[in-house]
């Protein structure tokens, strides 16, 4: 779960790590009433939005006065903002944070994060922080520096030190930087992050380091340890069948092809993808039902990918164990006789009562194509895309 910037910020700043002064708002009075409220002589109003990139994009805007935070909030509200992390349809802005404007003396990078390949949380510092901290990293990647972090131990205060020399932090100024390293990792522990970032990190002119901007990501997995977190989550920016799915207990994420893919397990599901990519066509989605998927989430998965427009054909792969074969064949059944289904639909089964499943198929007098192995069901769903071509 992704959380935005004021809810990142607000949480790094039990620690005691200094964020500017800002209110979040969704309407434009309400944005130039901030203003007012917080005193500011230059004030900054950015769009609260799941991407990247929002500056170059222009969902970050200076204003000097009330009536110009007025302005900037009405050009930024209720547009899609597109990134370049967004992708072409861009996101939704809804609320949109205004904050006092910094004088900046220096930027720097921090964040923490999994290292997937070796198992580990790796610290990671620069001075190249900012808007161009990827672009920087490739032209200079000697300017970013990581640490990785032994969980039994922590991240220790001597490993924080070396970064923060190895990145150029004034020597007066390292306690103070190591200090917010220790508390960010604490952050990054406490709420079962996978993702936890400060950029830029501002020295400014009162001699002070501010969280200027910040993100967080949360293990989904772990969320029921984090009530307080779970009220934070946004569903208006999810995408609508992510968040259908998410209600239904499915796991779904969308993607660009036309081949819908519903199957059990995840394994399963990225080799489902892999014989899609294999013959020829472009997989619509990975989508688990999970082992003991019940007729009714079967039917909910059905029709959340029937109910993607791009979705011109569907490959429903199971291989049947807690969820046996004719259970799914019966649900398939029954969910295809409620929804309107206007595409091919190949099922692959293997598994206890196969042969059953097989059956109860071939008599719903519905069309379904019914594949006798993983290679059969990839050549039947991608020559059905061809011969709709």
């Amino acid at each position: 779960m992704r959380l935005h910037e004021y809810q990142a910020k607000e949480i790094i700043a039990k620690t005691g790590i200094r964020i500017p002064a800002g209110k979040v708002v969704s309407s434009a009075a309400e944005a130039r009433e901030a203003y007012e409220v917080l005193g500011l002589s230059l004030g900054v109003v950015k769009a609260q939005a799941h991407t990247g990139g929002r500056g170059k994009a222009g969902g970050i805007l200076t204003a000097h006065s009330p009536v110009e935070a007025y302005s900037d909030a009405n050009a930024i509200l209720g547009r899609r903002l597109v990134t370049v992390q967004s992708g072409p349809d861009g996101v939704p802005v809804r609320k949109v944070l205004v904050e006092e404007g910094l004088a900046v003396e220096r930027e720097y990078y921090l964040a923490i994060t999994i290292d997937r390949e070796k198992a580990l949380p790796v610290i990671i510092a620069s001075s190249a922080g900012g808007m161009d901290i990827e672009e920087a990293a490739r032209r200079e990647p000697g300017r970013v520096v990581k640490e990785y972090i032994e969980p039994v131990f922590g991240l220790q205060p001597y490993q924080a030190r070396k970064m923060a020399y190895s990145i150029g932090v004034p020597r007066g100024k390292v306690n103070s930087f190591v200090d917010i390293m220790l508390k960010l990792h604490i952050v990054f522990l406490v709420s079962d992050a996978e993702l936890v970032e400060i950029n830029p990190l501002v020295l400014v002119e009162s001699d002070d380091f501010v969280a200027l901007d910040a993100k967080m990501s949360v293990d989904d997995s772990a969320l029921y340890r984090h009530e307080d977190m779970k009220r934070l989550a946004d569903p208006s920016d999810m995408d609508g069948l992510e968040y259908r799915a998410k209600k239904a207990g499915v796991s779904y994420v969308r993607m660009d092809g036309n081949i819908g893919c519903m199957v059990n397990g995840a394994g399963l599901a990225m080799a489902t993808m892999d014989l899609v990519k294999g013959y020829g066509g472009e997989p619509a989605n990975f989508l688990d039902v999970g082992g003991g998927a019940a007729a009714g989430r079967i039917k909910d998965a059905l029709e959340i990918l029937l109910s993607d427009r791009q979705v011109e054909a569907v490959l429903i792969n199971i291989f049947g164990g807690i969820l046996r074969c004719d259970e799914l064949a019966r649900g398939v059944v029954a969910a295809a006789g409620e929804l309107a289904v206007n595409v091919p639909v190949v099922v692959r089964l293997e598994g206890t009562n196969r042969d059953e499943g097989a059956r109860i198929l071939r008599e719903s007098g519905l069309s379904f194509k019914v594949a006798h192995s993983m290679r059969e069901a990839g050549e039947m769903v991608v020559g059905c895309m061809r011969s709709n071509a």
